[in-house]
């Protein structure tokens, strides 16, 4: 088997490509949209993309699955749990509780764990020329290291009211599955230290069903549901302004960007033009060197790991900008 953990620290994101190796077949979990990185893996790899999966409809990035299916023709398998409401809006394979899917000799079955969405769903792997057991399960915002997905998002980004309680109670329940788990089961999940989709996220990448009973918090629960809902929903941070849109744009049918654009490098002049026309100007450098000097009515969004966020939270998705960096930050901060 095949196994790779694609860490993307902007984000604090986790994706996956694992593959069979006698097969040749590769399966793509909870794509970022920059998807070279996946079709590089699977050459240097001798493998190729049949399959693509989503663990749920992502709110705190815009998913590539769809880029990556048209580049690869892979077919896609996505949730169809959850209810009429919480349904891709676009052609792919519905995955429902127990479904199986398989990857050459390997098998991922489907567990229902909504919670921190209705159509959440976990994925249990088996290797089966190693063994009949599984041995991981990719759980995406479910069950974190150290934390678990927080159920508030629908309700306070995207304003669907009353929504957070039915979610603490579905992840109370959904939580109860992951217990049942063998406890030798390795845990990959979708973030890390970092994300706004938990307010606890562990720093280290993966765990395993034994070590998350006996540290994380949400399993220390198990017999006071009341308990529970009341400190998961308690101190959550205020999520991100962009995670409305983004919930969207996952759920429909939207334009797909296959090839990363290329940005024009103003002239001086050119600058002043639009600068002068009102257009927003974003300046990457360190706030230290910003707070020396700035051309007036810019905005420093500094050119760190927590870029793509800040530019999320504050810009209009509607409106065109210009970035202030060096040539070498150019191309790692459009991707």
């Amino acid at each position: 088997m095949f196994f790779q953990h694609v860490y993307d620290k902007s984000l604090a994101q986790g994706s996956y490509v694992i593959g069979c190796q006698k097969t040749g077949e590769a399966i793509v979990i909870d794509a970022q949209r920059d998807i070279d990185i996946y079709i590089d893996i699977a050459k240097q790899n001798n493998l190729r993309i049949t399959h693509i999966a989503e663990t749920h409809i992502h709110a705190d990035f815009l998913c590539g699955s769809r880029e990556l299916a048209a580049v690869t023709n892979a077919t896609m398998y996505l949730s169809d749990e959850g209810g009429e409401d919480w349904q891709y809006q676009f052609p792919h394979k519905g995955l429902k509780e127990g479904d199986i899917i398989r990857v050459g000799n390997l098998t991922l079955e489907v567990i229902h764990t909504p919670g921190h969405t209705p159509e959440s769903i976990s994925f249990l792997l088996t290797d089966h020329p190693a063994t009949d057991k599984p041995v991981m399960v990719l759980t995406g915002d479910f069950v974190f290291v150290g934390d678990i997905g927080r159920p508030d998002l629908l309700e306070k980004a995207a304003g669907l009211a009353g929504t957070k309680e039915d979610g603490a109670k579905q992840m109370f329940h959904s939580l109860k599955k992951f217990a049942a788990l063998p406890e030798y089961v390795q845990v990959w999940s979708g973030h890390g230290a970092g994300s706004a989709c938990g307010k606890a996220l562990g720093a280290v990448a993966s765990s395993t069903v034994g070590y998350e009973k006996i540290r994380n918090w949400a399993l220390q629960y198990s017999e006071n549901e009341k308990g529970f809902i009341d400190y998961l929903l308690a101190d959550q941070p205020e999520p991100p302004k962009y995670f409305a849109m983004m919930k969207h744009l996952n759920k429909v049918d939207r334009p797909l960007l296959i090839d990363v654009p290329k940005h024009p490098k103003l002239t001086k002049e050119q600058f002043i033009s639009a600068y002068e026309k009102g257009m927003k100007v974003i300046d990457t450098r360190n706030k230290v060197e910003f707070a020396k000097g700035f051309i007036p009515n810019t905005l420093n969004i500094q050119g760190n790991n927590s870029f793509a966020t800040w530019c999320g939270w504050l810009l209009n998705y509607q409106e065109q900008f210009i970035l202030v960096a060096e040539d070498s930050q150019m191309e790692d901060l459009t991707r």
